[in-house]
């Protein structure tokens, strides 16, 4: 069982489009994995990268066998889940910071499905923070992509809970007066099992975290620092800083937690697997999924 999403204008993807991905007319069962739907982001956001990112990954991903119709995706409402209109997998627009229990309720459903979930910073962190917290606590196989260029773009560029200090917005004129919130630091805290940061900017990177996140087992939460073109160009000061890492130990995890709060413009800011562990899933911890995972089956197809 899948669910379902409006048809979709789809792309015609030739092979040279993605370098790492089958050829459409000799690979069974492979569909394009772009659409024809209008890109209506600014020209220039960092989106399109994330965007060429994502349909890398999953290309590769389903050359080395996943299969996309098990692929489903949530996205929440913001400028960077219109992703949801340019990738062809089944999924569900879903509400302003509520992408995670929908993607939750996906697993239920079918704990076979790779569920993908997609917000920006203010959806994940203001309205969707209750749900950020327990979705880590839970450990469904989850992948959570986090688009942060620290405004509500979407809104004319309003702070949001990673806002620096002083930022200054229509809302705001006087400035941000709160200390930005660490989203790293509050993954560790709550338990996340995969915690990564990216560069969209390094695209090879990006689709290589990507690809990690979702072979994961376990809740993978993915965050791209990243610019908003019209109200908060801040990478340009940000990626001198930026470093590469790929850690499973919990202290270094909450030491390089701990190297930028998401207001500095000094320092060091790891990019890539800050931290990473095997535990239980919740698909494993319900006997009711666990039962509908051996057989490879949803609810609808239980005999």
């Amino acid at each position: 069982m899948t669910t379902q999403k409006p048809e979709k204008k789809i792309d015609s993807v030739k092979s040279k489009d993605f370098p790492d991905s089958p050829n459409p007319k000799k690979s069974t069962g492979f569909v394009e994995i772009g659409t024809k739907e209008e890109i209506t982001w600014c020209p220039g956001c960092p989106n399109f990268l994330v965007l060429a990112a994502w349909k890398n990954a999953l290309a590769k991903l389903i050359k080395e066998g996943y299969k996309q119709e098990d692929f489903a995706m949530c996205t929440g409402i913001g400028c960077h889940p219109k992703i949801y209109d340019y990738l062809n997998i089944s999924g569900v627009y879903g509400l302003h910071g509520r992408v995670l229990p929908v993607c939750l309720g996906m697993k239920l459903g079918n704990p076979n499905l790779k569920a993908l979930g997609f917000s920006g910073d203010g959806d994940a962190y203001a309205e969707g923070m209750e749900h950020f917290i327990h979705a880590a606590r839970f450990n469904a196989d989850i992948t959570y992509f986090v688009a942060d260029n620290q405004n509500f773009a979407l809104t004319t560029g309003q702070s949001t809970p990673t806002s620096a200090l002083g930022y200054k917005s229509k809302a705001e004129p006087a400035g941000e007066y709160n200390m930005p919130l660490n989203p790293v630091k509050l993954a560790l805290a709550a338990g996340a099992s995969f915690i990564a940061r990216v560069n969209p900017k390094d695209l090879v990177h990006t689709q290589e975290i990507i690809e990690k996140a979702i072979k994961h087992k376990g809740f993978a939460f993915v965050e791209s620092v990243q610019d908003c073109l019209i109200f908060n160009m801040i990478t340009k000061e940000l990626v001198p800083l930026m470093y590469k890492v790929d850690n499973k130990d919990k202290k270094k995890a909450e030491e390089l937690a701990d190297e930028w709060d998401y207001n500095s413009k000094t320092g060091k800011i790891p990019i890539g697997i800050i931290y990473q562990e095997n535990k239980p899933i919740l698909e494993e911890k319900w006997p009711q999924l666990r039962k509908l995972r051996d057989k490879g089956v949803g609810w609808k197809n239980l005999k």
